[in-house]
């Protein structure tokens, strides 16, 4: 059986973060570990509280994990501050990770900063480049690029601006924009476009977290970096037809929805 590994936050209320990727990778039918970036209290109405882990409680975990079971993959999501960054990448150099997916959550779908100027510049340089992709939205793709990011053209210039200082790939997420999602894919100065139906639904709570998780499965069953994008993004479509009306607020999806139990 595959293992993933997802570094991230935990949502409480399960749509997205820790709870999410979790989901994904079981619907992968691979074995799911997690370590622990945060304790947030949130719902689908916003969130309201965030308890930060210690960097030294975050390398506990992460040695606990590769010295016994080895992930195949990793996806990384919500980071909180500086310090568990620069704990976080030295321990994957230290245990040679790979198929290391970062998805770099540093704006909310408002457009608020979720991060310190401090933790965003180690985003940048200190967590990127441990990444084999990088999958920001058009929000965080701002931040990378300098720019503003408008229509397909402006995705191109940001893909080739953020390439200047990382060597991966970069995998930027279209759904910002007012037109049928798009999304780009630039490895090794080539372009590569997905394009999808936009579904109508205000139930997209973590979208970017399963995204991401998805493509980490994929790579560790060994499917290329585009068949592995293409087979998320079709998983993700999968789930957000189920038109799961959970909460109040902007809802979670079904991650369970191909699960078959006989």
């Amino acid at each position: 059986m595959k293992k993933v590994l997802t570094i991230a936050g935990s949502d409480c209320s399960g749509g997205a973060g820790i709870q999410a990727d979790i989901k994904t990778i079981t619907a992968h039918k691979m074995y799911a570990m997690s370590a622990i970036t945060a304790l947030t209290a949130q719902n689908t109405t916003g969130v309201s509280g965030i308890l930060e882990v210690s960097p030294e409680f975050v390398a506990q975990q992460l040695d606990c994990i590769f010295t016994d079971i080895r992930p195949d993959a990793v996806k990384i999501g919500m980071v909180a501050g500086s310090a568990i960054i620069d704990i976080i990448s030295a321990k994957l150099k230290e245990h040679e990770a790979r198929r290391i997916v970062v998805d770099p959550v540093m704006v909310s779908t408002s457009g608020s900063r979720l991060l310190s100027a401090d933790a965003m510049d180690a985003v940048i340089s200190t967590l990127v480049p441990c990444a084999a992709v990088i999958t920001p939205n058009i929000p965080e793709t701002e931040v990378l690029c300098g720019f503003p990011v408008r229509d397909e053209d402006d995705m191109i210039r940001a893909a080739k601006e953020i390439a200047r200082y990382y060597q991966g790939a970069i995998l930027i997420k279209g759904g910002h924009l007012v037109s049928d999602a798009v999304d780009l894919l630039y490895e090794n100065e080539t372009v590569h476009w997905y394009f999808a139906e936009r579904i109508d639904t205000s139930n997209t709570h973590g979208t970017g977290c399963t995204l991401s998780s998805a493509i980490a499965c994929n790579l560790a069953d060994g499917y290329s970096l585009d068949e592995s994008i293409r087979n998320a993004k079709s998983y993700l479509t999968g789930a957000l037809q189920q038109m799961l009306d959970l909460g109040k607020g902007a809802g979670p999806m079904d991650h369970m929805y191909n699960l078959n139990i006989t």
